[in-house]
């Protein structure tokens, strides 16, 4: 990846980050899709759980970027040895995040919901699948870490295959647990978070075989097992940044619920079900900005800057064309997409207008989100932590409250302000990268 044609390179790339991204994501729409079945107050659960699951990812993407950063520079400086170092490390560092968590959401997973606003039926039906995303975030801190791993060695099919692994097993075990086959009681909505609970582990020892067992482009031996304090000091100086990056977007996430959760259970389902939509519709470019990140650590480790800074700018190019066909498809079949998951007119309603909104701003997202990971791929994740503070927390929530309570515009003034913020954000994102100052970072 730091030679030859950079077209191809984004495409080897890509292809399987786009898989990978498709199968992730997949768990959200399979899960979705069953438990719509079961109540509204069942997709409401999952609504209010994933704005606090999203913590965890926070800190699961934030610990990956530095892992990619890593493992893609010394790869491209051709020292496999470092790069497996600096995986188990981060490995390691995992690990630890998630047992605070997961002893915090297992026991106290009716009060997350109660402080997310949720009424007391709610709570009563779906803690328990609060329960089981909280209590087993292990498997989603290290399927994300690990997968990010392979990326960034560049062995983007392997983080693919994972995926599809885990995903087999959830889409099986989904209608099973959830309505009950045979001998097994239906669990409703607690049925689709040990089904994903149990898909996703699954998937992380199917990855630790191949870090352990296999001989790939990275893998983890005996001696790479050893404790290097200096090491991780540098890894969490770097995922700190990317931690921070995605707490802040994250956490802003939070509170955007939270306002909706003020226009009732049927506004809260139909955003959530709209942002399940947009988040799979995405996938490729997804894809497309984790390639611009592998590219631009591996080709800053072989000392060439400038390689870097082209692939960044074709990945983002090739996103504008994608993510415009898309915004201008959801003008006119979002309520045929919406129609497959939910017959509620009420829930339906929400879910059209946040997607025709949302996807509004889709040409600058292309922009925002290649060039957000190109400087998390370079190692500079405090750049984009610092754009993501001012978009999200002083400009997109206070516009988003103001909108929505003020201006009495409801969860339409929500939807309004995730669209203008896009813009906002991407236009900083171009203005910064231009500077080139995230070709001098050292990591």
């Amino acid at each position: 990846f730091t030679s030859g044609s950079i077209r191809k390179a984004i495409f080897m790339l890509s292809v399987p980050m786009i898989l990978e991204m498709v199968m992730e994501s997949l768990f959200a729409v399979v899960d979705i899709f069953f438990v719509s079945k079961v109540s509204v107050n069942a997709m409401a659960t999952i609504g209010l759980t994933e704005s606090v699951i999203f913590l965890v990812f926070a800190i699961a993407i934030g610990l990956s970027m530095a892992a990619t950063a890593m493992v893609a520079r010394r790869i491209g400086e051709k020292k496999p040895q470092e790069a497996s170092n600096a995986a188990w490390q981060a490995i390691i560092i995992a690990i630890i995040f998630s047992m605070f968590i997961s002893v915090l959401g297992f026991f106290y997973a009716k009060d997350v919901l109660r402080l997310m606003g949720a009424s007391a039926d709610l709570i009563e039906e779906g803690y328990g699948y609060t329960k089981w995303m909280l209590g087993g975030n292990l498997s989603i801190m290290l399927l994300f870490l690990i997968n990010a791993i392979f990326r960034g060695a560049g062995d983007a099919s392997l983080a693919m295959r994972t995926l599809w692994f885990a995903n087999g097993i959830n889409i099986i075990l989904d209608p099973i647990l959830i309505f009950g086959l045979g001998p097994i009681s239906p669990l409703g909505v607690e049925g689709a978070a040990i089904a994903t609970t149990i898909g996703r582990s699954s998937a992380v020892l199917y990855q630790l075989y191949n870090l352990f067992y296999k001989h790939n482009t990275i893998s983890i031996r005996r001696e790479n097992l050893k404790l290097r304090y200096d090491l991780i000091g540098r890894l969490l100086k770097v995922s700190m940044g990317g931690m921070g990056q995605y707490l802040i977007g994250t956490a802003s996430w939070l509170f955007m619920v939270r306002i909706i959760s003020m226009f009732g259970s049927d506004a809260i389902a139909g955003y959530t079900l709209s942002m399940r939509i947009v988040m799979f519709t995405i996938l490729p470019a997804w894809g497309l900005s984790n390639a611009a990140a592998t590219l631009v650590g591996q080709n800053l480790g072989a000392k060439k800057p400038d390689r870097a800074e082209k692939s960044v700018w074709l990945c983002a190019q090739y996103n504008v064309v994608f993510l415009l066909l898309l915004s201008i498809m959801f003008v006119f079949i979002a309520a045929d997409i919406v129609g497959i998951f939910i017959d509620n007119p009420v829930v339906e309603d929400y879910a059209i207008s946040s997607l025709r909104y949302i996807t509004a701003g889709y040409i600058f997202f292309a922009y925002g989100m290649v060039l957000s990971q190109a400087f998390n791929g370079a190692g500079d994740t405090r750049t984009p932590t610092i754009i993501n503070f001012f978009g999200y927390w002083m400009f997109q929530l206070p516009l988003a409250y103001l909108l929505a309570v003020n201006f009495n515009m409801g969860p339409e003034g929500v939807f309004l302000a995730i669209a203008i913020s896009i813009g906002v954000l991407a236009s900083i994102f171009v203005v910064v990268f231009r500077r080139g100052r995230w070709k001098l970072v050292d990591i």
